[in-house]
């Protein structure tokens, strides 16, 4: 797929162990053709790294922000208190609280700093998500967005087809196990 050449959206995390999680947003990224980066950049270890992201991101061309954090999750908060550039949270599960501490980390922020904020390792919605947001100006998302969700319809209708003619115990099993 072309892209456009600047990147659009920055892609950032705390620690690089939180990598797993935030490639996800990478991935459909891609898949629409968008540019991206990532980078490590965490709120306590590198307070002055995030401070001049945060103040350099809009100058450099960035769009849109997807900021991964866990634990007590600062990191989209203070990029996003920094910046007018839309902010995209992404709580990452934590061993302590399953992620929890995370997710009310990000989404209780204060009146006039908001983090849109999905779900506990919820990267790849936070990508379409960044999509849809840029799709305002930029129209050949809108179209492969479009795309996207038709593919998703036709992929639950052709298992809910199968599942209706076929209705084995096997076939419930496999989609048992691809849940686990």
């Amino acid at each position: 797929m072309t892209k456009i050449n600047n990147i659009l959206v920055s892609i950032i995390m705390g620690s690089e162990t939180d990598l797993p999680v935030m490639k996800d947003a990478e991935l459909i990224l891609n898949s629409f053709g968008i540019s991206s980066e990532m980078k490590v950049v965490s709120a306590h270890r590198t307070t002055e790294r995030m401070l001049n992201y945060a103040k350099a991101a809009r100058k450099r061309g960035i769009k849109v922000i997807i900021a991964g954090a866990g634990g007590s999750a600062h990191l989209p908060g203070m990029v996003a208190s920094i910046t007018t550039i839309p902010v995209i949270g992404v709580p990452i599960k934590t061993v302590s609280l399953d992620g929890l501490d995370s997710l009310m980390s990000i989404v209780q922020m204060p009146p006039g700093v908001p983090v849109a904020t999905v779900a506990i390792n919820g990267s790849k919605n936070a990508g379409i998500l960044a999509c849809q947001i840029l799709a305002i100006k930029y129209g050949k998302f809108a179209s492969k967005l479009a795309k996207y969700k038709q593919d998703l319809e036709k992929k639950v209708i052709q298992k809910a087809k199968k599942l209706e003619t076929q209705r084995s115990t096997a076939f419930v099993k496999h989609y048992r196990k691809k849940a686990r």
